[in-house]
């Protein structure tokens, strides 16, 4: 059996995005357990997976490799990619692994490393990993082997930490809410939280089968949540992806909410209190409109590369505490180590009670700029970066610059997954941002 890899925080090179088998995770298992021991010493390793039918496969490959370089694994089942980070974290184990392939469908999976602290691990493991999966396997004496167990209260422990990131004495009592949990690794867990902080839930896309996680569900499919929310007449919807580690939102008109304008009622809610540390990063990606609404209130805002990693890495250089991306990946320092979209749909159901507004409301305050992205579709082994740079692409992107008045951008990105340029324009005016992009996207063709 093969399985489609896709990890963008896992192994690249050695294991790539291309189809694995279960003899390269026992192997990535064994090197990712010799480089922790080599580092840490012997202890445990925690493992977690999505909801996949490739996840038993898998899980079990992995630990077979971690006990073969004679480190102990502690299995964890289904749980959200965060519940992960933090149980590594608070387990005191030395490291954590996710079998997920996010937002991905289920033929897909892939996989994910934690450090001790709950964030990713560093370039440094990562490439030593790397080397290692270059060299033949070594398993370590019998008496040495790692030995295996599971952590039966896993769910109940990220519960309880969920619900320990807002007010001890605010609860949701009053709210009605609709979750749409992907079919995925939320489907215990965020029911659990929110019906326990007192709200009112209708819940749909909680019974996982293996093969039906983020099928027509989830953030990458919200209409079924708009649907849901009309026709119950909800305060709010809350839609998670397959790895319960973003969130998107839908508010009382059955309008969707996305990761900008979340990230934008947070951090202006926590403004308007005085309680804001720092500023917020978002990415090369966020919306116009949310940089002008922050500016506007002398909110601090600075653009990250695309990518989670990205902007940690922004955040912990200027010791801030929020940023994220707008497809719902929001990441709260002060109340975790990476993106949670549990703990992030908390904070904004926070802000609502705190501010006795509904969810449109405070996302209204954000006028979200019309933005057009066009994928224009390259050759193989063409080199996007070089496309991007000549002289007649950079003379486009700077004319069409000029055409929009300071009142949008031009963003030309080389795909990361897929031999694309993805050519982006956003602006005030929808016709004349769809017109940039596309007379861009007819001259980055022109030089292929």
């Amino acid at each position: 059996m093969t399985t489609s890899f896709f990890g963008t925080d896992g192994i690249r090179g050695a294991v790539g995005r291309e189809p694995i088998t279960p003899q390269t995770i026992v192997h990535l298992g064994w090197a990712l357990g010799c480089v922790i021991k080599r580092h840490y010493g012997k202890g445990s390793i925690l493992v977690g997976k999505d909801t996949r039918v490739s996840g038993y496969l898998l899980e079990s490959a992995m630990e077979a490799g971690l006990s073969s370089a004679g480190m102990d694994v502690v299995m964890l089942g289904p749980l959200p990619t965060p519940a992960i980070a933090y149980l590594t974290q608070t387990a005191r184990a030395n490291a954590g692994v996710v079998i997920s392939a996010s937002h991905n469908a289920y033929a897909d999976n892939g996989i994910k490393f934690f450090s001790a602290n709950g964030t990713k691990i560093s370039d440094q493991i990562q490439d030593e990993i790397e080397r290692l999966m270059a060299t033949p396997m070594e398993v370590v004496a019998s008496k040495d082997l790692g030995k295996a167990h599971r952590m039966d209260d896993a769910v109940g422990r990220y519960v309880e930490f969920c619900k320990g990131t807002i007010p001890r004495r605010m609860d949701f009592r009053g709210l009605k809410v609709a979750l749409d949990c992907a079919n995925g690794a939320a489907y215990q867990s965020a029911p659990a939280v929110f019906h326990e902080l007192g709200a009112d839930i209708e819940v749909i896309n909680n019974k996982p089968n293996g093969f039906n996680i983020n099928e027509g569900c989830g953030s990458t499919h919200i209409a079924g949540l708009q649907a849901l929310v009309l026709k119950e007449g909800c305060d709010v919807g809350i839609a998670f992806d397959g790895d319960a580690d973003r969130v998107l939102m839908v508010d009382q008109n059955g309008q969707v909410v996305d990761g900008d304008q979340l990230l934008f009622v947070i951090a202006d809610s926590l403004r308007k209190q005085g309680r804001l540390k720092g500023g917020v990063v978002g990415t090369l990606m966020s919306n116009f409109g949310m940089e002008r609404a922050l500016q506007e209130r002398e909110i601090p805002f600075v653009r990250a590369k695309v990518g989670d990693r990205y902007v940690m890495q922004e955040l912990v250089a200027r010791d801030w505490v929020l940023g994220g991306e707008s497809s719902g990946h929001i990441i709260c320092l002060d109340k975790t180590t990476t993106g949670d979209g549990l703990v992030s749909a908390l904070q904004v159901l926070t802000q609502m009670k705190f501010m006795q507004q509904p969810l449109h409301e405070l996302a209204g305050e954000m006028q979200m700029y019309p933005q057009t992205m066009i994928n224009v579709r390259l050759p193989l082994n063409t080199n996007a970066a070089e496309i991007c740079q000549l002289k007649d692409v950079l003379d486009a992107v700077a004319h069409n610059e000029k055409i929009l008045s300071g009142e949008g951008r031009v963003l030309l990105r080389p795909s990361g997954t897929e031999p694309v340029i993805r050519v982006m324009v956003e602006g005030s005016d929808s016709a004349l941002v769809k017109q940039c992009c596309e007379t861009i996207s007819d001259i980055v063709r022109a030089q292929i």
